[in-house]
Order: structure tokens, then C-alpha cells, then sequence
């Protein structure tokens, strides 16, 4: 089916515009996979890409995978509500200082629990501090992101209450096609 995919994207240009949201009650905690796993990030893009059209990666191969996560500057921050991986944050050094969020989501069970605002405070904190793990990279200046019409109706707001400003929209006659779920046949 065609339809019109709109994108926005948005950023933040210093570590000042960041506005955090609380913690969530509860035993939410939010990791920093240090251990770069395919397997793991293909697990947690499919499961929180699922059911809102995330396929741009689910033909990657596993040394593909390997390549993307080894890149300097990529990191993946996993939230976990009781130990249960609840979504997660992957961050991508891009040239001069500038940091990409280029995944963010919550498992569709963790959604709507405040976790989202929490989890994306964490990430764009550490998007802003990401020079300090990397020291052959440049200060971060910069931390952007976008977002779509397909993406979770809440997903603009929480953006926008993080403290993220909108620099750019297109839209776009695009086919969506069948939503592909967490696995084959979900």
C-alpha cells in the first residue's frame, strides 16, 4: 500500500537544551552493552522495530551487523525493567562532533510505563558525553535524530520534551508493505 511517510528531524546543539525526564518507578536500569553482539542487536531492532516498519536492517548479515556495531563511536544502551530488555539507544559518532540516535525504541510491552522518556534522557546524555568513552573522537557539538509518521504516536512529543528542535521535514509517497514483527510470521 502507498501512503505518504513524512520524517522529521530534530537535535539539540548543546548539552544545556537536554531536558530530562524522570526515572520511572520501579527496577528500571539502563546498561551500556559494552560487548558489541549481532545477535543481541538484531534481537532488540526486530523486536522494537516490529510492528512500526523497521526493516531497513533485517537483511543485514551477521559480518554486516559486526561491521556496523565495530565502527568507533557506536554504542547501544539497553534498558532493562527487572532485568527484562525493555528497549534500547544506539548512538553513532558522526564527523565533526556531531552524534546520531540512530535507533530508539521501547518492546512493545514496555511502552506507554514512562520508560521511553527516561531511557532517552540516559541516551542523549550519553550522546553529549560519548568523547569521554572515545577519546579519539571530537567533543560532541551536536546530537540529532529523526523520526516518522509510521514511528509510536508519542514518539514527536517525548522528542520535544527531551528538549529536541525540529530542523527539517520531508515527506515522501513510500509503500509500507506488511509490518514484519519481531520474527518471521509474528
Amino acid at each position: 500500500m502507498d501512503t505518504n511517510l513524512t520524517t522529521w528531524s530534530l537535535e539539540q546543539t548543546s548539552p544545556s537544551d537536554l531536558n530530562p525526564s524522570a526515572a520511572p518507578e520501579g527496577d528500571v536500569r539502563i546498561v551500556r552493552s559494552e560487548v558489541p553482539s549481532p545477535e543481541f542487536s538484531r534481537f532488540l531492532y526486530a523486536s522494537v522495530g516490529g510492528d512500526i516498519h523497521w526493516t531497513d536492517r533485517l537483511e543485514l548479515t551477521h559480518a554486516q551487523w559486526t561491521e556496523v556495531l565495530a565502527r568507533p563511536g557506536t554504542e547501544t544502551w539497553v534498558a532493562y525493567d527487572r532485568g527484562t530488555p525493555a528497549g534500547y539507544v544506539e548512538l553513532q559518532a558522526q564527523p565533526e562532533g556531531t552524534v546520531e540516535i540512530v535507533y530508539f525504541g521501547l518492546l512493545p510491552a514496555f511502552r506507554g510505563r514512562r520508560i521511553g522518556g527516561h531511557l532517552l534522557s540516559v541516551g542523549t546524555a550519553r550522546a553529549w558525553d560519548l568523547a569521554e568513552r572515545w577519546p579519539d573522537l571530537p567533543p560532541t557539538k551536536r546530537v540529532w535524530l529523526h523520526t516518522c509518521s509510521w514511528d509510536g504516536p508519542t514518539a514527536m512529543d517525548n522528542y520535544q520534551r527531551r528538549g529536541f528542535r525540529l530542523f527539517r521535514t520531508e515527506t515522501e509517497e513510500k509503500a509500507q508493505g506488511a509490518t514484519p514483527g519481531p520474527w518471521p510470521g509474528a
